[in-house]
C-alpha cells in the first residue's frame, strides 16, 4: 500500500549555466491499495516519472512524504526497497547477458541466495513466457522481450508493491495484451500496482483507480466511473481534459 502526501520536487538547471528552476512535481497526494491497480495518467512531462522515482527512493523529495507498506521513503529507504519492485521507463538491460543472467544478477543484488535465485528465475521465465529467449544474449532483443526481462528483474525478489513507468511503451498489440494480463494477475494475487501512462484506453481498460496528473499536480483521483460522474463526461479522454481545465 502507498500513501503519498504533498510530494514535491524542483530541479535546477545544468551547472555552469544560468540557473533555471523546473517544478517537476508539486504537492502530489494519492493512495494506492493492495490488490488494486492504480494508474497515474498524464501527458509527457506531467511529472509521472518523477513521482514514481521519488516513491522508488531514487529521487529525494524536496518536501512531502510517502509511506510504502508501513515504511517512509525518506527515513526507511532500504526497507522500502525491499518491499518494492520498480521498472523504470525504457529500463536498460545488459546486452551481453542472457535473459537468465540479467534476472539472476539483479536477484543476487537483492540478497537472494543461489538456490532461491535459480528457482525464481525459472518461475519468472515461465510466468512471462520467455522460454524461447531465456538463454539468449539480450543484444538484439525486441522491445517486448526487453520489457519482459525488465519486469522479471522488478519481480524477482517478490515485492509487495510494484511501480511500472509506462510499461507498454513501444510494445505491439499482442505484447501489450500479454503484459496487461500479467499486471491483472499480480493485482489479483494481492500486490499493490502503480503504473504511469499517457494512453487513455490503456488506463480505462486496466485501472481500478486513476490519478490524473498535469503540470506536476494531481487534478483528480477516483475510479473511472467516479471521474466520469464528477466531470459529467462520457469518456476518460473528455474527463481528463475537463479535470485539467482544458477546452473540450
Amino acid at each position: 500500500m502507498i500513501v503519498a502526501n504533498d510530494l514535491s520536487k524542483t530541479f535546477v538547471g545544468v551547472p555552469g549555466q544560468p540557473k533555471r528552476r523546473v517544478v517537476a512535481v508539486e504537492s502530489v497526494s494519492f493512495n494506492a491499495q493492495d490488490g488494486r491497480i492504480t494508474g497515474l495518467l498524464g501527458p509527457n512531462g506531467a511529472g509521472k516519472s518523477t513521482t514514481l522515482r521519488m516513491l522508488a527512493t531514487l529521487v529525494h523529495p524536496d518536501s512531502g512524504q510517502a509511506i510504502i507498506d508501513g515504511y517512509s521513503i525518506t527515513e526507511n529507504v532500504l526497507a522500502v526497497r525491499q518491499q518494492l519492485g520498480f521498472m523504470p521507463h525504457n529500463a536498460g538491460i545488459y546486452p551481453r547477458l542472457t535473459t537468465r543472467e540479467n534476472i539472476s544478477y539483479y536477484a543476487r543484488l537483492c540478497g537472494l541466495n543461489k538456490k532461491t535465485t535459480a528457482n525464481r528465475v525459472d518461475e519468472l521465465v515461465n510466468l512471462l513466457d520467455m522460454e524461447k529467449f531465456a538463454d539468449r544474449r539480450s543484444d538484439g532483443f525486441s522491445q517486448g522481450q526487453k520489457t519482459k526481462v525488465a519486469l522479471a528483474r522488478a519481480l524477482v525478489h517478490q515485492p509487495q508493491t510494484i511501480l511500472l513507468d509506462e510499461p507498454t511503451n513501444g510494445l505491439d498489440v499482442m505484447a501489450t495484451r500479454g503484459l496487461r494480463k500479467i499486471i491483472r494477475q499480480l493485482a489479483e494475487a494481492g500486490h499493490c500496482i502503480v503504473f504511469s501512462s499517457h494512453i487513455m484506453q490503456e488506463v480505462a481498460a486496466l485501472c481500478d483507480e486513476i490519478a490524473i496528473i498535469a503540470d506536476g499536480k494531481i487534478s483528480m483521483t477516483g475510479t473511472l466511473d467516479s471521474l466520469l460522474t464528477h466531470t459529467g463526461q462520457s469518456s476518460l479522454e473528455d474527463a481528463f481534459v475537463s479535470a485539467i481545465g482544458g477546452e473540450l
